[in-house]
């Protein structure tokens, strides 16, 4: 039934989607790869995937949508084990994009390689691999620019994280962060490369270079990416200190017997939640015995729903100390998706015309709920109340409160095959005008 929750989705958030495209539209006047023009529905496939390690207690799950975007611009890269190192290595990054896709799909490729060439097979714990890290980033910078064509803009933000049996490495430049969750606390996020950084301002205006309206030349938001290559052009300065620079900012953390899980993710995840809220969410959610995996699917779904208009790709490393499955968190869940159901089927059963699925989900926003998902709330609820609505309308006989075009084309390009009968059987005539043009333009139609 995902395709009815991504409905829901869309109902709730086409117009905040009209209204934020027109800022996104003016800021994108002022960059240099132009408007970032975003869909008339959102793209919302997922490919969800993880591993493990059981030798060593790790377990990773990583999954990525493309959303409002026009293009999809993230890419991300996963290793259990490093050639070359002992057991207990281990290597993930996520990168994002900017005006183009090429730079964050190169260096989920190559970053890996630079970075355990750069290590050896005994590097020195922990300077010597924070050295290492930060020539990795360097070398594949360099790499990358030997390869870019002449002139073309674009480049990449990207956080890192190396996980040894006794620390774990963090390596970021740009606006994708990492937050590490221990003893059921946030202990430690990265902080965004921004031209306003003291630091940051500094090498910039060092380099000749100037901050409008809070960006780098009016343009760029970030100060530290792979690529941009515009932005280092400065005569007589090493790479590390470019107006836009590929040196990441490395943190060593010792680990510990509370650390519970480390989150990477592009801005687009961030600009929904916060910190605190995906600490929060994502403990909860491994208390249900969810895979990571599943739960970053989860959760970029939940970001959808709360109104990203980016990218996002999201992937969670789970140590030994990660919340485990509780069978009291699991019952409340089930009481909680029991009470959803029941309450929907009240809504629908009303003596009036049945509500909308829009009017049924506003309505339960604004009631007092217990139990709700911390840190997510209902937005985490979306496919379970969607799902009961769905049953209602089928078993009722009647039609879905499709409010929009663009909700009913969003509908079409998501939903599953074995689902379309009952889907177009519920459309009226004046939905169903323009299919012709709908089904040509769908790309998933099977």
């Amino acid at each position: 039934m995902a395709a009815f929750a991504r409905l829901l989705e869309c109902l709730l958030w086409s117009a905040r989607k009209e209204q934020e495209a027109e800022e996104e539209e003016e800021e994108g006047r002022r960059t240099h790869d132009g408007p970032r023009s975003l869909l008339d529905a959102p793209r919302c496939f997922q490919r969800p995937h993880g591993g493990a390690a059981a030798s060593w207690g790790l377990r990773f799950g990583a999954s990525a949508v493309q959303g409002w975007r026009a293009h999809m611009e993230d890419a991300h890269c996963a290793w259990l084990a490093l050639p070359g190192l002992p057991p207990g290595w281990a290597f993930f990054a996520v990168l994002d994009g900017h005006g183009g896709a090429r730079a964050a799909l190169f260096g989920a490729r190559h970053l890996p390689g630079h970075v355990f060439e750069a290590l050896g097979t005994a590097p020195d714990e922990p300077e010597g691999v924070r050295g290492a890290l930060r020539r990795a980033f360097l070398n594949a910078d360099a790499r990358l620019r030997a390869l870019w064509p002449r002139g073309e803009p674009g480049g990449s933000t990207a956080v890192a994280l190396l996980v040894s049996p006794r620390f774990l490495y963090l390596a970021h430049c740009g606006d994708s962060r990492a937050m590490l969750s221990r003893a059921g606390a946030v202990a430690f996020s990265t902080e965004d490369h921004r031209p306003l950084r003291p630091r940051e301002r500094e090498r910039i205006h060092n380099a000749g270079g100037t901050i409008r309206r809070r960006r780098l030349e009016g343009s760029l938001a970030v100060s530290r990416a792979l690529g941009d290559f515009a932005y280092k052009e400065a005569p007589g300065r090493p790479p590390e200190l470019q107006l836009v620079s590929a040196e990441p900012e490395v943190t060593a953390l010792a680990r510990q017997a509370e650390d519970e899980f480390m989150l990477l993710a592009s801005d687009g995840v961030w600009d929904a939640m916060s910190g605190a809220a995906l600490a929060r969410l994502v403990a909860s959610r491994l208390c249900l015995g969810l895979a990571p995996e599943l739960l970053c699917a989860q959760l970029l779904d939940t970001c959808l729903c709360k109104g990203s208009l980016d990218n996002m790709t999201c992937v969670l490393v789970c140590f030994p100390g990660a919340p485990r499955p509780c069978e009291e968190a699991i019952r409340k869940e089930l009481a909680l998706d029991a009470a959803l159901g029941r309450r929907v089927s009240e809504l629908y059963s009303s003596p009036q015309e049945p509500p909308s699925l829009n009017t049924v989900f506003r309505t339960l926003a604004s009631e007092d709920i217990p139990d709700l998902p911390p840190g997510g709330g209902l937005y985490c609820k979306v496919a379970v109340i969607a799902e009961a609505y769905s049953r209602l309308c089928q078993a009722s006989g009647g039609r879905w409160q499709v409010s929009t075009l663009c909700s009913l084309m969003f509908l079409l390009e998501t939903c599953d095959a074995a689902l379309l009968p009952l889907v177009l059987g519920k459309l009226r005539p004046e939905e169903t005008r323009d299919l012709p043009h709908m089904l040509i333009n769908s790309h998933s139609w099977p």
